[in-house]
């Protein structure tokens, strides 16, 4: 008998969904703290030439853009988790109040995936003698009880990932000297996106020239953007 190929590089498991969903959050995180935080010292920037005053609206627009985004993940995470746990307990009220009903349920979505009744209701007799919850959960829920989301650490996860891409327009406007940091800002700032735009594609296995673009685009209007304002700004002496 010939052995089924073996792809190593492929992932399996079911867990593989949300690995992908927490890494396409810290990769969409990571440049959303590199887009906010180089429009806001840029366009200080384009107001005063200030080490203090570039480091200080930098440092506020890092500890303010990743405590936001921390919160927000955590009460969107935590309403997720709330809606999973209604959902498990009501199937488990269901199971214990009408049984051979869901029994029946549960062989017609196996059928609907395409086994016939036959296999389907072995099937299905057999996932509900092992661990009936379990097999609802999965099949009709779409939930792995094992791995409902945790707001705590999609909170952390975040906090991290915007504050490592703030890091980065941060030093590049304040270390370099006042005649360099703009362009060295502009040119770390859009080789990022860069990146970030490449890596988002690829966990989505979509083209990255298009992601690339648009994250470009996007990153350089705003720095122009917030640049023109703060020059304005800086030429009134406001």
């Amino acid at each position: 008998m010939t052995e089924a190929p073996v792809h190593e590089d492929e992932a399996h498991g079911g867990g593989l969904g949300t690995r992908l969903n927490w890494l396409r959050a810290a990769v969409l995180g990571a440049n959303d703290g590199v887009v906010s935080t180089a429009g806001l010292v840029v366009g200080v920037a384009g107001a005063t030439e200030s080490r203090a005053a570039l480091l200080t609206a930098g440092l506020s627009g890092l500890l303010a853009g990743s405590m936001s985004m921390a919160a927000g993940e955590y009460v969107s995470v935590s309403s997720q988790r709330d809606s999973e746990r209604a959902a498990l307990a009501q199937e488990k009220r269901e199971l214990r109040e009408q049984p051979e009903a869901e029994l029946a349920e549960l062989t017609d979505l196996l059928a609907a995936r395409g086994l016939s009744p036959e296999v389907a209701r072995e099937a299905a007799e057999q996932l509900t003698a092992r661990d009936a919850l379990r097999a609802h959960a999965r099949v009709e829920l779409g939930i792995d009880p094992d791995e409902l989301t945790d707001p705590w650490h999609a909170a952390g996860a975040s906090f991290l990932a915007f504050t490592v891409g703030a890091l980065l327009p941060l030093l590049a406007i304040v270390l370099p000297p006042a005649s360099a940091r703009l362009w060295i800002t502009v040119l770390s700032v859009l080789a990022a996106l860069v990146l970030t735009g490449w890596w988002s594609a690829r966990l989505g296995d979509a083209p990255a020239g298009p992601a690339i673009l648009r994250n470009v685009a996007g990153g350089a209007l705003a720095m122009a953007v917030t640049y023109g304002a703060g020059s304005l700004l800086g030429a009134a002496g406001v």
